[in-house]
This record gives C-alpha cells, structure tokens and sequence, in this order.
C-alpha cells in the first residue's frame, strides 16, 4: 500500500480504476482501457493485478499510469485502497467479485461496474449456500455480461441491473487484425505455400501435430505457450523436416525451403495468424484451451484438443457451427483436416469464423456508454 500512496501523492487528476485477474481478463479490459484514454484524456488510468502472469507482463503498459498489485481483500486493505486511490469509476474485469473492495466501494458512493462478467450455474452464488455472498453482487451498479445464460442466472437471484453486452475480447482482436501489421519473416517463409499457424502449443500439442507435420504437405508456423530452450529444442527434435527459429530466419532462401518456422519470442502471436489458412490453438489437452479468437479473427477454421475447452463458449459456437474443430490424436487431426481440404467446405469454414467475430463486436462501445454516463457529471 506504501507504493501505491507515494505513486499517487502528487496526482490531482480524477482516477478510474480498472481490476483484472492476470493478463487474459487484461486482455478482455484493454479496449475499455484505451477507449477511455481516448475520450477522457484528463483521467488518469490505474491498472491493478492479482497474479503475476498479468503484472509481470503489463507492468510497463503505456496506457495505464499507474500499474499495481491489487493488495489481498481484507477490510482494512480494502478502506485503505480506497481512500487512497479514490476513483471516480471502477471497473472489474470477468470474474472479479471482492467482498471488502466492493463494499468499501459502495460506502464511498463510487460506481462500480463489472465488464464482461460470465456466470455459471456451479457458481457459489446460485447454491443454496451462497446467499450471503449475493451481497458482493449487489455492491455492482451495473454488470455487463457476455451472454443470455449469464443474464438469466443473475435474474434468478434478483439481480436485475444487467446488460448483456458481450465480450470485448472481439473488438480487441477485430482491432488487431485491423492494423495491417507486417511481419517480414513471416511473409517470406509463407510465399505461395498454405500455413497453418500453431499458437500456444504445449508438449502434448507437439504429440500430435508432430506426425501431422510430417506428412501434410503444407507449412507451418509453430509458437510454443513457453519459450524455454528446453522446449525449444523439444520440438525440433519431434519434427521431420527443416526448422528454423525466427530469430536465426535472415536468409530468405533458407525460409523459404524450411518445413517450420519456430517461433522463439513473445508478442506476435496474434499478427502470426493472418499468415495462415488454418490455426491450431494449444491449451486444449491440458489445463485450458488458449485463445481461439486471435485466430478466429482472420475468418479461418480453428484446430484443439478434446480434452479442455468446454468452458470457452466460443468454442463450443464454433464448433456448433463448423468453424472450429477439436480433435482427439493425430489421426483425427488428419482426418478432420482432409474433410476442410476441399474449397467449399474449406470455404465455409472460413465464412462461420468471420461472420462470428463480425456478429459479436460492440461490446466496448455498450460498456463505453456507461463509462461516459459517469464520467461526463
């Protein structure tokens, strides 16, 4: 708390106040972030983690002026915060719902709202037990969610002050695929060839794209979740066929005659994907399934595992409606693949993915609406 006090001391401008988790929930808050940057430049922005897998990464964002931990949920943490801080506007990111923050929140008059909130009947909140933690959810003034389902649970409990906006993980990867960004590297090894770009990929990713690679007669792009040299040098080894890391990729030539091109940093993933005709998103055989929308976004079919997607709702749309496929090993990989290498269910494909990225955008500009409300008094 020592740091945040000495950090804002001096500051005399209004604070508005965003909370994510870790750095996928900073992804869904960014283009709120920017938005209000954009339209409210005398506000300052204060940015606030609670693991490090978010701050460690998004510690040095410019679109935030002050970047924190957020201090555990006690009361006398939460009091003070507040007092310090004292922000016109907060704003809680998906699945954060703090009982003191919001509380102290609340006794201040300070509007909090909860942004691309999803709910799920397992949830506390719907149990017979969970009554006295419904109060968390009447701290919110508002809460946006990403769907009717959502909508729905909280309406079963009497919360009432909702709007079903969507995700504004869709408006910020619609942006990136806006920028037109190219990547050299990328452009020279693709040539004329068909890619399949394979993002996030863990060790039993690898398993099963290493046969596929061998024997499809395409190239590909591979970006491992970790770059340890260890693994690194994993999947060089698993693969049959020239590969060559992107940071040794000088000699067009040798790019151009490579199987693989191994992607050894960190912050491009998501511009890699427009050089595919495919993707393969990681995640999926282990703990979670990545994001499957950076891809998505570039209107190509989506390839994951079987195992751990089930609680992504784009996933399972898309694969209810021939976008994305989840695939068990390497033989169903192979065959599920054969079946998009004709044009027209390749095509379709393609069509699903696009239009469920355009169908799903303004989520930003629903939630922005609010932000205005508050921040024009």
């Amino acid at each position: 708390m020592t740091s945040v006090q000495h950090n804002l001391a001096s500051n005399t401008s209004p604070v508005v106040w965003i909370h994510c988790a870790s750095l996928g929930e900073f992804e869904q808050g960014r283009p709120i972030i920017e938005r209000i940057r954009k339209e409210f430049p005398a506000y300052k922005i204060l940015l606030t983690f609670f693991s490090p897998s978010g701050y460690e990464v998004r510690k040095n964002y410019t679109g935030a002026d002050y970047v924190f931990y957020l201090p555990f949920d006690t009361p006398n943490n939460a009091r003070k915060w507040v007092e310090v801080t004292n922000p016109a506007l907060a704003i809680f990111v998906k699945y954060e719902f703090w009982y003191n923050y919001s509380e102290q929140l609340r006794r201040a008059r300070i509007p909090l709202i909860s942004a691309s909130a999803i709910f799920r009947e397992d949830q506390i909140f719907f149990r017979s037990s969970g009554s006295p933690l419904r109060k968390v959810l009447r701290n919110f003034n508002h809460i946006f969610v990403q769907n009717q389902s959502s909508a729905k649970l909280l309406q079963s409990i009497n919360i009432t002050n909702v709007t079903i906006a969507g995700d504004t993980r869709f408006d910020r990867v619609y942006e990136i695929t806006s920028s037109k960004e190219r990547i050299q590297t990328a452009e020279q090894f693709k040539g004329d060839e068909k890619v399949m770009v394979a993002g996030s990929c863990w060790p039993e990713d690898i398993e099963v794209l290493a046969p596929f690679i061998t024997e499809t007669p395409i190239k590909f792009i591979i970006a491992p979740h970790e770059i340890t040299e260890e693994f690194l040098t994993e999947i060089e080894k698993a693969i049959v066929g020239k590969t060559i890391r992107f940071s040794k990729a000088t000699d067009e030539a040798g790019l151009e005659d490579a199987k693989v091109l191994l992607i050894d940093n960190v912050g491009m993933l998501s511009k890699l994907y427009r050089y595919g005709e495919f993707a393969y998103i990681g995640g999926a055989f282990g703990k979670g399934l990545h994001n499957i929308l950076e891809a998505a976004c570039y209107g190509i079919p989506v390839f994951f595992g079987n195992k751990n997607y089930q609680k992504f709702n784009e996933a399972q749309e898309l694969i209810m409606h021939g976008g994305a496929f989840e695939v068990n090993d390497f033989a169903d990989l192979r065959g599920k693949y054969e079946m998009l290498n004709t044009p027209e269910n390749f095509m379709l494909a393609c069509e699903v993915t696009r239009n469920y990225v355009l169908h799903n955008l303004g989520a930003t500009d629903k939630i922005l609406q609010y932000c205005r409300n508050v921040l024009s008094k």
